[in-house]
């Protein structure tokens, strides 16, 4: 009876653990909807207007208000709302006259490119810098890593985007301008993923696929920089915490050298934390990329939701901050799983 008891509870954990992560999945979905779908009803842009315009009739007006379902109390049109929600229907944009998931489909690729491009950059950059700058603590290289972060919090993400595009393409040349490829290499590769860096590859188109990374380099740089100011900051706090342990004394009088301690004992120590600084900040860029992606003409998930609020599009605000909200949720998911890939006490409970 107890070897029957113990052989089945890793399996009663284990359901337990998919049932409280179904329960908080569900309980974030609403929230994140009600508060989404109530905040923009107590705008003052009025949805009807969005959809037939300052100058239609007031019949047209009626007929609209009523289709739109405002005639119900709010909280029966935000169960209608999630209701079509539960069946992929985010409405149409009015923007685009096509349906909102058609657009996000659209968009989202675009930003995920550059988000991810970013945070790979930030990661290689800013985890060596953070270490750096932790075992080297008080000494020049530490004050120069601290100055450039510091500079990298301080300094607006547009003013540095235009900087950057007046020298480095302007006066230099050396990148491509504004867009994801010139206007024409537009609609060459088929789209599959959206993606132009993996579909170009897949067709081996190598032309445009320079094209595309000319472009987005210096994007995704700037939000690189941002990125590896954060993640640099972090690992050397995170750093400077296990440099200090007895641990770290015992290794040092076993004979480890330096850096091998500090590599080999330290750093592998601080990866749960450091796994959920860099998801913290992959999720930061793929939702707030709003002011990179204006700068640079980034047909993303930013500059989306950003004229969708200019023209009143409510639906496709709506629908971009649910997929924001989707990607928040996804990621807490997969930095869940890395922490029982790096943490092996937590593989037992």
């Amino acid at each position: 009876m107890p070897n029957s008891t113990r052989s089945g509870s890793p399996l009663l954990r284990f359901a337990g653990r998919v049932v409280s992560f179904l329960l908080t999945l569900a309980i974030t979905f609403v929230g994140l909807t009600a508060v989404t779908f109530f905040i923009s009803r107590l705008t003052k842009i009025d949805p009807v207007l969005a959809v037939v315009g300052d100058k239609a009739t007031q019949a047209a007006y009626d007929a609209a208000y009523l289709a739109l379902g405002l005639d119900q109390p709010l909280p029966m049109q935000y169960l209608i709302y999630l209701r079509r929600l539960l069946s992929g229907d985010f409405g149409v944009s009015v923007l685009t006259a096509r349906p909102v998931l058609t657009d996000l489909l659209r968009v989202f690729p675009a930003t995920f490119e550059l988000a991810t491009i970013a945070t790979l950059l930030g990661v290689a950059i800013g985890v060596p810098a953070g270490v750096l700058a932790a075992a080297r603590k008080g000494r020049l290289a530490d004050h120069v890593i601290r100055v450039i972060g510091l500079f990298g919090y301080s300094v607006p993400v547009f003013w540095l985007g235009l900087v950057g595009l007046f020298v480095f393409y302007g006066k230099l040349g050396w990148v491509s301008g504004p867009g994801r490829l010139d206007i024409f290499y537009q609609d060459i590769v088929t789209r599959r993923t959206g993606v132009i860096l993996t579909d170009s590859a897949i067709e081996g188109n190598w032309e445009i696929f320079a094209n595309a990374f000319s472009h987005l380099i210096l994007p995704a740089s700037i939000l690189g920089y941002f990125s590896l100011a954060y993640i640099a900051r972090m690992t050397r706090s995170f750093m400077i915490d296990q440099l200090s342990q007895e641990y770290i004394t015992a290794a040092r009088i076993k004979g480890n050298s330096y850096w091998r301690t500090v590599w080999f004992h330290a750093f592998p120590n601080i990866m749960v934390p450091l796994v959920t600084v860099i998801g913290l900040s992959y999720a930061t860029l793929l939702e707030g990329a709003v002011l990179t992606e204006t700068v640079f003409a980034w047909p993303g998930l930013g500059l989306y939701i950003t004229r969708a609020l200019f023209n009143s599009d409510m639906n496709a605000v709506l629908g971009g901050t649910i997929l924001v909200g989707a990607v928040f949720i996804t990621i807490n998911l997969v930095s869940d799983l890395l922490y029982r890939l790096f943490d092996p006490r937590l593989r037992t409970s």
